[in-house]
């Protein structure tokens, strides 16, 4: 008989409370606990597939090593440390800490809470800031923005029941970017209390069905619908003027920066109509108790920071921040106690970028979201001191994921050292000299510390209440195997370096808790990881310990959080007219609006879909398409006397790439609607419908980028589309 065991999907930012079902150590199947009172048995189809990965026959066991001829051999996961330390050493005395490099993906910050801190300890031992994420790839412009904007100390409405939200190419129902639980109660809330949804997206999503209002624009032309919305509630005096004066300074910037884009300029340039336009402004300034998100497609067009800055002040406009007395109705539970925002107070701009590390190229620094990843394969491939030479991919697949895959593959294969820590023969695993086999979340035991810190990332994502968990491993891993926790790997690394490794409890200096110090590891024994689960969390509103005593997990919602009052003589104001946001803003006004449509007609936009957390596994849910579709519009396909299923070449200035045409009608006219990170490297490329199709080979990373975090244009590329056959393609570059 098996047995049942609850846990916790750490499949995506959901994390949601599951019920693995075991026999013999092999997971038999997943499904949500449907006692649990937050999630209510919700889970998404890869949640519930993820078993499959456990037991995979191409799961990876033993680590494996390069050869002389190029093969892999298996290599014992100890000896590989041993052999993996003594070069990095060797990097390390020869050509200085900078050129030894990481790069950290979802699953290394998802797997276990400890990652996050010990990826920082070991990059501070090495003495190299040269620390790169995922984050400076997917929304950097959410924590550039609050740099240049401030941040309010109490939270929004996004939690506390808002009568409207705006929601800018964000889709909850699919990307889980929103309240952690069942996507559809949200909107099924707003629906009850005669709540409004705005959308603005090029597609008809699963969430714009849904709304008041769908705006459905030119893609890229976001900064200007928001410039646009935020001039009509100023002018019908629909801003939160007693709000403004008392904690608000460059009102009349902005007011002026703004002027110019009047309903019927932003109509016409956006190609969305006016009075809609007007409508869903009066319905976000007409209520004090509502929010503004942007997701992945806005943060992707190149001008990320832009949109979340004038989100932030939309919402600061009209007031979407709660005041003192009223309760905070998502406290945290496992974060420091001292990370609880519970202040009615503006903590004023602070660096956003332009201090740290300073990179090699296009002048670009440490910012508030990191180091910007998009010039990380040029930090590999240009020559002169301080060139990175070794790399440790955790938890990541940079060779899939980075923009300019080709200069990105270069790079990889350029590097004189390369670690990849995977599950699975993924890309980046082919070009690597070692690969660490690691284990998966159900052989570790995890918590969801991370659902706390969401808040503080950005408004309207994270708990809607306070909702603990923590989850001992719940399978071994499997017999016969060499497998190694992430965190483990590093600590191993740093011990044979002869590095003392210092741990900053939550995530490390990534979110910096005020006041707290490092804690320096015994580096004479392997460390238990209850006592670095403890240090992790320590300072927690509820202690480890308590939450610990509930398996399924609890809400904590005693003792109660209220906003407390401004402190005495607190002088601190956000900022909605920032001089750089300003001039981007009339950068963005004199832009022209859709060039290059001659030899480019199409506009690829960025798509998320269900059953993949980007880069797929090797274990996609069955009866799901193993490739990403190239989603046009009816008419479109027509036009291009192509059929769905058919397969055509798309070609941007950067690059070509085949894909399978699909038909999608809730796809705008003349846009093309692609997930990425798909594919496989160039050069070696399989069938497209069975491993896909990579757009970053379409984007250059040093031709349309963003000023502050380096980000590429990722999403609204310029790109034509021909039918093709498999073989008939033109060459991969230009």
């Amino acid at each position: 008989m098996g047995t049942t065991t609850t846990s916790i999907c750490r499949f995506c930012m959901n994390l949601c409370p599951v019920e693995v079902e075991t026999e013999n150590g092999a997971v038999l199947s997943i499904s949500g606990d449907r006692t649990n009172p937050l999630y209510r048995g919700y889970t998404c189809v890869k949640g519930r597939t993820q078993g499959a990965r456990y037991a995979h026959p191409e799961r990876l066991l033993r680590s494996l090593k390069r050869m002389p001829d190029g093969g892999f051999a298996p290599i014992s996961t100890d000896e590989a440390i041993g052999e993996i330390a003594d070069r990095l050493r060797g990097i390390a005395e020869e050509y200085g800490p900078r050129a030894v490099a990481l790069f950290g993906g979802t699953y290394m910050a998802m797997d276990s809470p400890v990652n996050l801190t010990m990826v920082d300890a070991f990059m501070r031992a090495v003495g190299s800031a040269m620390t790169f994420t995922t984050s400076t790839l997917d929304q950097p412009g959410k924590p550039l923005a609050k740099g240049f904007h401030g941040m309010w100390m109490a939270p929004g409405f996004a939690f506390q029941d808002p009568d409207v939200a705006l929601l800018v190419g964000n889709n909850p129902y699919i990307s889980h970017q929103g309240r952690n639980g069942p996507p559809a109660d949200f909107f099924r809330g707003l629906a009850n209390r005669g709540a409004a949804l705005v959308v603005v997206d090029p597609r008809r999503t699963e969430t714009a069905r849904r709304a008041t209002i769908h705006l459905q624009p030119r893609p890229g032309e976001d900064a200007s619908i928001i410039a646009g919305l935020i001039r009509v509630v100023i002018e019908d005096g629909l801003h939160d003027a007693e709000f403004v004066t008392e904690n608000v300074t460059g009102f009349d910037a902005l007011r002026e920066a703004v002027a110019p884009f009047t309903p019927d300029h932003v109509a016409r340039r956006a190609d969305v109509p006016a009075a809609d336009l007007v409508a869903a402004a009066r319905l976000v300034g007409g209520s004090r108790r509502g929010y503004a998100a942007a997701g992945t497609g806005p943060n992707m067009s190149g001008k990320g920071t832009l949109v979340e800055y004038l989100l932030l002040c939309l919402d600061t406009l009209c007031g979407h921040w709660m005041r003192a007395g009223e309760r905070v109705r998502n406290p945290v539970c496992l974060a420091h106690e001292s990370l609880q925002l519970d202040r009615a107070q503006a903590l004023p701009p602070f660096a956003a970028f332009g201090y740290g590390e300073q990179l090699r190229v296009r002048g670009l620094t440490m910012t508030a979201a990191g180091l910007p990843s998009g010039a990380l394969a040029d930090e590999i491939l240009l020559p002169g001191d301080g060139r990175v030479r070794a790399l440790l991919s955790v938890g990541a697949n940079p060779a899939n994921c980075v923009p300019d895959q080709l200069k990105m593959t270069e790079a990889l294969r350029s590097l004189d050292l390369l670690v990849q820590v995977d599950f699975q023969m993924s890309p980046t695993a082919r070009l690597a000299d070692y690969v660490i086999a690691t284990t998966l979340p159900f052989e570790m035991p995890g918590t969801n510390l991370m659902a706390d810190f969401l808040p503080l990332y950005a408004n309207g994502v994270g708990l809607a209440v306070p909702f603990a968990q923590y989850t001992e491993a719940v399978v071994e891993p499997p017999a016969g195997s060499d497998l190694v926790e992430q965190w483990r790997l590093l600590f191993g690394l740093a011990r044979r370096m002869g590095l003392q490794l210092d741990l900053f409890p939550g995530l490390g200096e990534a979110m910096p808790i005020p006041g707290a110090a490092p804690v320096a590891l015994d580096m004479t024994r392997d460390p238990e990881v209850d006592e670095l689960f403890a240090l992790v969390h320590s300072g927690s509103r509820i202690p480890l310990e308590e939450v610990r005593r509930h398996p399924k997990g609890a809400v904590f919602a005693d003792p109660p959080v209220h906003v407390k009052p401004k402190e005495p003589g607190w002088e601190g104001r956000l900022d909605v007219g920032n001089a750089a946001m300003m001039a981007d803003l009339r950068d963005e006004l004199a832009a022209p609006a859709d060039a290059g449509r001659e030899e480019f007609p199409f506009r690829l936009i960025s798509r998320r879909m269900m059953h993949v957390m980007n880069s797929p596994t090797v274990a996609l849910p069955g009866g799901r398409p193993p490739y990403n579709p190239a989603f046009l519009h009816p008419a479109d396909l027509a036009g291009l006397e192509v059929a769905p299923g058919d397969i055509v070449e798309i070609t941007s200035a950067r690059g070509a790439i085949l894909a399978v045409a699909e038909e999608d009608d809730t796809v705008r006219p003349g846009t093309v609607s692609v997930s990425h990170a798909f594919g496989d490297l160039p050069g070696i490329d399989r069938d497209v419908r069975s491993v896909g199709s990579n757009t970053g080979r379409l984007i250059a990373d040093d031709v349309v980028f963003e000023r502050y975090s380096g980000q590429p244009r990722m999403s609204n590329i310029p790109v034509r589309i021909v039918r093709t056959e498999p073989g008939e393609s033109s060459s991969e570059s230009h």
